[in-house]
């Protein structure tokens, strides 16, 4: 028997993500894929770098280099190279002192090389502190502090940093991505609304079935960068009224509608559904799909499709595969992520706390659906970014949470959603910024997506690009009279020191019946000083008090997430002069 050797060395763990369902859809081309990137980079990539193969697993590998340089520079390398490419790989780089039996090497720097990566996003590395403080200033590359993490069989908390591939546009390229759509007339993209479709049933259970139809059709629909979308919000509030298609298209600026009817009998489906030119109320197409319960998403894929091609969109090969996606076959759990999605508005906490509730349910019912773990998520950020949360043990799981979403299924866009709000809530504000604009790169159309971005662009500074971010969350949602965005512009115009823009957007929200909480208010107080309205503060102030009489600066976190301190320090002094409570 060989003995076993001890040595200190610099490790690379990496994986291929998603690589079971990848196997799953394409077994010979995902194998070719991943055997092509072993061969042609990886192997050469780590030879060239001083390091050696330990092992390859079935969808990864694990690496060791005699310096941490020389291992982060290979990885740097390998994701540049892999980029673009068929699989997504994430990486993983640790120091440490290992034993090696001759097959395989074990140790603490083995297994925190191997946690730590399954927290890269797809294309990214994550490396522990001990590595980031020997190449900081030694490698050309941005990595974001992602804070301290528990890991498995380790002590004490270690804390990541992460870098990703540019396969997101970069912050000077946002303009590119938020650009609005003109509206009204007509748009440059077709545009859409898909109408609730109606349950031909008494029975409750089926009417959360058919909302749980048209929310996927929505979803999916929303992937289509060459399309514009309205978003599930505005074309819901239509559900159960008879409505005229071209008083519809003119309030929703669209020009097609997609509306349709579900009967679920036993485990059989049938599915009407008609697209219809808003101008002439014309039918461009009407199909009737009958199939097994068991096969209802690849019916629903049968209606996308026609509409994609009844449109003239041409896909991207990669919306093409999005397209193909099924992020859960377990209906139940479906019809619940609809439901609880729809419960935080108005955004009140008993609404939030029972949102989250139904959240958990849903991981409960199916582990392997990303909606519940990016739902749970989203709700915790929320107290952490609007309200008064200061734990950090829930700010820290709400990140966790995004993560483990965005590991079950790094195709669900609104995981990057929730990990851009965790981020923010953490002051972690180009790691949040990147989140979003994944969460947009993989549902262009989704108004929450481009909401959140604008939002955290306000806090980041970025205001001219903040408030076009929001616009567009906007135009995807006219009818979102619930929603959080004309209050969101609210609070980052204050913050850009524009006051009586804040106090228009103010005024329309109320125009249109929109909710008005604590923080609204606070920054329009702050918004009326600025405009040397003291008389106008002091009413704000009074209906703050009146209606929220525990609210008060001293726990409040949102003014503590404006990244520059003289900023802070503007908005928090105007709150005291117009007579914020301090505590």
């Amino acid at each position: 028997m060989e003995p076993v050797q001890r040595r200190l060395c610099a490790i690379i763990a990496a994986d291929v993500v998603g690589y079971t369902r990848l196997v799953e859809y394409d077994t010979d081309g995902t194998v070719a894929a991943w055997r092509s990137a072993r061969d042609e980079i990886i192997n050469p990539t780590v030879r060239d770098h001083s390091g050696g193969i330990v092992k390859l697993t079935g969808d990864g590998f694990l690496a060791e280099f005699p310096t941490i340089q020389q291992a982060v520079a290979c990885a740097l390398e390998m994701q540049k190279q892999l980029e673009p490419g068929p699989l997504d790989f994430r990486m993983g780089i640790n120091m440490g002192d290992v034993l090696d039996d001759g097959d395989d090497i074990h140790g603490e720097g083995v297994n925190i090389a191997a946690r730590i990566e399954a927290l890269a996003q797809p294309g990214g590395i994550c490396i522990s502190n001990m590595v980031y403080d020997a190449i900081r200033n030694r490698v050309d590359a941005g990595f974001q502090d992602l804070g301290e993490h528990n890991v498995k069989h380790v002590s004490a908390p270690v804390r990541v940093w992460h870098w990703q591939t540019a396969t997101l546009r970069e912050p000077e390229d946002i303009s590119a991505v938020i650009a609005p759509t003109p509206l009204p007339g007509e748009p440059e993209k077709p545009s859409i609304a898909v109408l609730p479709f109606d349950s031909m049933s008494s029975d409750k259970e089926q009417e959360y079935f058919a909302d749980g139809m048209s929310e996927d059709l929505i979803t999916d629909l929303s992937k289509v960068s060459g399309l514009f979308v309205v978003a599930r919000h505005s074309s819901f509030i239509y559900k159960g009224q008879s409505v005229d298609i071209r008083t519809v298209a003119s309030e929703l600026g669209v020009r097609f509608v997609l509306e349709g009817s579900i009967r679920k009998i036993g485990d059989r489906v049938r599915i009407n559904a008609q697209l219809i030119e808003a101008s002439t109320g014309g039918h461009v197409w009407a199909e009737r799909y009958d199939g097994s319960l068991e096969n209802v998403f690849e019916l629903q894929d049968e209606v996308i499709a026609k509409v994609v091609s009844a449109l003239s969109v041409q896909l991207t090969s990669r919306e093409s595969d999005n397209l193909k996606r099924v992020h859960t076959h377990n209906l139940d759990a479906y019809e619940l992520f609809v439901r609880a999605r729809a419960t935080p508005f108005p955004p009140l906490p008993e609404r939030i706390e029972s949102a989250r509730a139904m959240f958990e349910q849903v991981i409960d019912m199916d582990p392997e659906f990303a909606g519940g773990y990016a739902g749970v998520s989203s709700m915790m950020s929320f107290g952490g970014i609007f309200g008064h949360l200061q734990d950090t043990a829930i700010l820290e799981r709400a990140l966790e949470m995004a993560q483990k979403a965005i590991s079950v299924d790094e195709y669900f866009g609104w995981s990057y959603t929730a990990m851009a709000m965790s981020l923010l809530s953490q002051r972690n504000y180009d790691a949040a910024i990147e989140a979003a604009l994944k969460s947009i790169a993989l549902q262009p159309n989704d108004a929450d997506a481009h909401a959140y971005l604008g939002f955290i662009l306000g806090f980041d500074g970025q205001y001219e690009k903040n408030i076009d971010a929001i616009n567009q969350a906007i135009k995807l949602n006219p009818q979102f009279v619930f929603g959080p965005y004309l209050n969101m512009r609210v609070m980052t115009q204050t913050i850009a020191g524009d006051y009586a823009g804040a106090i228009d957007s103010f005024e329309e929200n109320q125009r249109r019946g929109g909710p008005v909480g604590p923080p609204v208010l606070a920054m329009c107080a702050a918004a009326a000083i600025g405009l040397d309205s003291p008389k106008e503060a002091t009413q704000y102030v009074e209906n703050l008090k009146h209606g929220f009489p525990n609210f008060n600066l001293a726990t409040w976190n949102m003014p503590r997430l404006i990244r520059e301190q003289e900023t802070q320090d503007r908005v928090m002094q105007l709150m005291r002069e117009a007579g914020v409570p301090e505590s």
